[in-house]
C-alpha cells in the first residue's frame, strides 16, 4: 500500500466517525424542539425538516468516506470491501429517497436504511483474514465477535424503529450508528499501525 493510500485512509478514519456524530448534533441543535431520544436521524433529513440540507449533506459525506474505505483498505478481504462499498451506496439511497414528513415514512427510504444497517454490521465477518500475519482485528475471533455484537444492536434498533409505541428510537439509532462508524475507524487505525510496523521490520 502506498503512502498516499495510507494518508487517504487515515483521513477517512478521522473524518468518518466525527462527521457521523457531528451531523446529527449540529442539525439537531439548529432545530428547536427536536428530540434526539424520540426522533430518528432520518427525521432531520425529512422533506419537512428545517435542517434537511444540513443532515443530507452529512449523509452524503459519510457515504463517500465509506466508498473510500472500500476502495483503499486492501487489508480487508475482498468480500468485506464489496459489502462496505454496497453500504455506502445504500447510504446514498436513503439520502435521496427521503422520509416525506415527521409523521410519515418512505418504503424506499426504509429499504435502503435497513440494507445499510445490515451491511455496516456484516462487513467485519466478510473481511476476515486467516493468515497469522494479518492484523488481529481481521482474525476470526475478532471479526466474528464484533459482527455478532453489531448485528444484535442493529436488530434491537430495527425492532425499536418499527414499533409505533417506542419513545427511544432516536437513542437506539444513535447507539448503533456510533458503534458502526467508530469501529470501522478503529479497524483502519489498527491496520495502518500494523502496516507501518511491517514495513519498518
Amino acid at each position: 500500500m502506498t503512502k498516499n493510500h495510507q494518508r487517504i485512509l487515515a483521513l477517512a478514519a478521522i473524518l468518518g466517525p466525527i462527521q457521523s456524530v457531528a451531523g446529527w448534533v449540529i442539525a439537531g441543535s439548529l432545530w428547536s424542539g427536536y428530540d434526539p431520544i424520540k426522533k430518528t436521524i432520518s427525521d432531520l433529513a425529512a422533506d419537512d425538516s428545517p435542517v434537511q440540507l444540513i443532515q443530507s449533506g452529512f449523509f452524503l459525506v459519510g457515504a463517500t468516506l465509506t466508498l473510500v474505505v472500500a476502495i483503499f483498505a486492501k487489508w480487508l478481504a475482498l468480500p468485506g470491501r464489496l459489502i462496505i462499498f454496497a453500504a455506502g451506496i445504500a447510504t446514498y439511497g436513503l439520502t435521496f429517497f427521503t422520509t416525506p414528513s415527521q409523521d410519515g415514512h418512505s418504503d424506499l427510504h426504509r429499504l435502503f436504511a435497513i440494507i445499510s444497517f445490515v451491511l455496516y454490521s456484516a462487513w467485519p465477518l466478510f473481511s476476515t483474514r486467516m493468515s497469522p500475519s494479518a492484523p488481529w482485528v481481521l482474525r476470526p475471533a475478532a471479526t466474528i465477535g464484533v459482527t455478532v455484537l453489531l448485528t444484535v444492536v442493529s436488530v434491537w434498533f430495527l425492532l425499536t424503529w418499527t414499533d409505533p409505541n417506542s419513545s427511544t428510537v432516536g437513542l437506539a439509532e444513535r447507539v448503533i450508528v456510533v458503534l458502526q462508524s467508530w469501529y470501522m475507524a478503529f479497524v483502519i487505525w489498527v491496520c495502518l499501525h500494523h502496516e507501518r510496523k511491517r514495513t519498518k521490520s
